[in-house]
């Protein structure tokens, strides 16, 4: 997990005191909503980072955790962006299984700076009746702190994170930018991006030492 990766992103959340005063009940749910659904995930989380199991069982937690916590269809399809339509059926069910196994790789290959880890819930912000942002603080031992937006959103009617922001940047927008980069090097043929994410989901896993 690196600043850069679904669960490494970081950004301050603005004062919103003043807003949520002025919302209806039902906005004033959402939050508290998305906030339980952050907490519960995150401490999940944690405790498979800081397990002492294998690494193949915690990677197939953390696989788990991120199946239940990330609308990873939404999130891959929203990435890839108007390239979506170009790719060929074979192709867009391939980029979904890697899209899938690069999130899971980037944190399992990681294991290891994160033992010890800890968190905690900072200030939650409305944006929609059924989208919030939540922050959290991520706490690793000698290290400065460091904080994570969530953006949870209603997906089929159950929280979903949608998106990490990290400093001001949003983690799909970027990879968006940079996958739809590779493709437009490459004739706008999606089959390269495919190979790059192999290489990369390969070169995680012999980061991960399996």
């Amino acid at each position: 997990m690196n600043r850069r990766s679904l669960l490494s992103a970081a950004l301050a959340v603005p004062a919103a005191t003043a807003l949520l005063g002025a919302l209806p009940a039902r906005a004033e749910m959402d939050i508290g909503r998305a906030s339980s659904f952050i907490e519960a995930t995150g401490r999940e989380l944690v405790a498979t980072l800081n397990s002492n199991q294998p690494i193949a069982v915690r990677r197939q937690k953390v696989a788990d955790i991120l199946r239940q916590a990330v609308d990873v269809d939404g999130v891959g399809r929203f990435i890839l962006g108007r390239w979506w339509r170009v790719a060929t059926p074979a192709e867009q069910q391939e980029y979904m299984q890697l899209f899938e196994e690069t999130l899971i790789r980037n944190l399992s290959a990681r294991f290891g700076e994160y033992q010890g880890v800890t968190f905690s819930l900072g200030r939650s912000q409305q944006r929609t009746e059924d989208d919030a942002l939540v922050n959290t603080v991520i706490q690793r031992p000698s290290l400065a702190p460091f904080s994570l937006d969530w953006r949870v959103g209603e997906v089929g009617g159950q929280p979903r994170v949608v998106d990490v922001i990290a400093e001001g940047t949003s983690l799909r927008l970027t990879q968006r930018s940079e996958y739809s980069a590779v493709i437009s090097r490459n004739g706008g043929k999606v089959a390269p991006l495919l190979d790059a994410m192999r290489q990369q989901i390969a070169a995680l896993a012999a980061r991960e030492g399996r």
